[in-house]
């Protein structure tokens, strides 16, 4: 939402400073972000603010920018985790440039005013060289401007929407900015693919109006239509207000025209309202139901209810999420059972892999700053390079020189010119049972 956005960068930034003050007391007297009596028993902070690890003045400070709570809580708290365990891991083999990593963790709310406020904290109150963060497009949209304008190097796990591509092209970020999640640029032609393979002729769709729901409507549009396929509300497109709270009017305009599918591009608080609202109407009977990556989390299905007859009402919609197919994901799925008892959630692989960047950059640049780690986040990601899986071998072979090839958890994070990557995309659903499952897999075809 190009309007949000001149306005956040114009926030008083005095203001947001001053705030920060208010607060650094407070948040100096939080538990380390490894540690295991959060509440929320999602590894990070444990108070809304934020949390810090023991400082260290030479070392490598990094944060987290991400939604411990709002809309996209339920798909934060499974990122959250996997930062400090990439720190952890760092510290265990000898930190980078011979000291330990520190991390400060800020909750973004999944609102962009608390992102902006969060973003000017970590660039400018506690100096961190790069943040791992946001997830909601229209957060990291309000961040970036502050972080590149620190020279804080932002790598987002989560942050979809093509308009970072488009400004990244135009010099906007300065290098300060890159993702281990590919663009909607992507994943909406990997839907419109989707659609296609399900014989879907005639598609409408439904949005939050923010960068993530407008980019993708977009992206999926233009692929659908290159295909053959018609947007039955093309001529007025559904857009709804992020903070609103009932979705009657929206849901009656994007299930009618007799549509064989509607796309919803949400996020999960909303868009769970949203299709129970449909549902309430009767306007679910014969229509098939597509959502995206911000609606895939477990709580989800039982936000939106169940029929009279104790059916799940989202039984059987199907959607797309960016994979982790890396040569990483092993490891860190024999991690995370050891440390956690559990699996990684949804996206934590990509933060995982956003921290790790982080770390072998510094190492790369041979110093604990923004400035060390955008000049070299391509060098130690991509091609030529020895190729390594393991944060730790990686780390070793930087220091003796030599150059190396992430092969991340959730994919092979090779990071191009604007900051993006490439990926494919699972494919999941909704049993009858409530629960998410992975069926198949899809590639964009642009």
């Amino acid at each position: 939402m190009r309007s949000e956005t001149k306005y956040m960068q114009k926030i008083n930034t005095a203001f947001a400073l001053a705030l920060a003050t208010l607060v650094v007391g407070f948040l100096a007297a939080a538990c380390d972000t490894t540690a295991p009596n959060n509440p929320a028993g999602n590894g990070g902070s444990t108070v809304p603010g934020g949390s810090t690890t023991a400082a260290s003045a030479k070392g490598l400070k990094i944060g987290s920018l991400l939604p411990a709570t709002g809309d996209l809580a339920s798909i934060g708290q499974q990122i959250i985790p996997s930062i400090p365990l990439l720190v952890e891991t760092v510290n265990a083999c000898g930190g980078v440039n011979g000291e330990p990593v520190t991390l400060v963790a800020v909750d973004d709310q999944t609102d962009p005013k608390a992102g902006a406020a969060g973003m000017t904290k970590l660039a400018t109150v506690d100096r961190v060289a790069g943040v791992v963060g946001s997830f909601a497009s229209s957060v990291s949209t309000a961040a970036v401007s502050i972080a590149a304008q620190n020279q804080v190097m932002m790598i987002s796990p989560g942050s979809t929407s093509p308009v970072f591509t488009e400004q990244a092209k135009q010099g906007k970020y300065k290098g300060f900015w890159a993702r281990t999640v590919p663009p909607d640029s992507y994943q909406g032609p990997a839907i419109a693919a989707l659609a296609n393979k399900r014989g879907y002729k005639k598609v409408s769709t439904v949005v939050i109006n923010n960068d993530y729901g407008v980019g993708f409507e977009k992206a999926f549009v233009q692929a659908f239509e290159k295909s053959g396929g018609t947007i039955v509300n093309k001529n007025n497109p559904v857009r709804y207000d992020p903070k609103a709270t009932t979705f009657e009017t929206e849901a009656s305009n994007a299930f009618g025209g007799k549509p064989d599918a509607v796309l919803g591009v949400f996020y999960v608080e909303t868009g769970s309202l949203l299709l129970k609202a449909a549902y309430q109407q009767g306007l679910l009977q014969g229509v098939q139901v597509m959502l995206t990556d911000g609606m895939k989390s477990n709580e989800f299905p039982g936000q939106v209810g169940k029929t009279s007859d104790g059916k799940y009402i989202v039984s059987g919609v199907i959607g797309t999420v960016p994979g982790s197919n890396g040569k990483a994901l092993e490891a860190l799925n024999k991690l995370w059972q050891s440390k956690r008892n559990s699996s990684p959630g949804e996206f934590a692989p990509q933060g995982w892999d956003a921290a790790a960047l982080l770390a072998l950059a510094a190492q790369a640049g041979k110093e604990n700053t923004g400035v060390g780690i955008a000049s070299k986040i391509r060098e130690v990601a991509n091609a030529p390079g020895t190729e390594v899986t393991d944060v730790c071998e990686g780390l070793k072979l930087l220091k003796e020189g030599k150059d190396i090839n992430y092969q991340g958890a959730s994919g092979n994070v090779d990071v191009d010119e604007n900051g993006d990557v490439v990926g494919i995309y699972d494919v999941w659903t909704v049993g009858d049972d409530g629960k998410i499952k992975t069926i198949d897999k899809v590639s964009p075809t642009k």
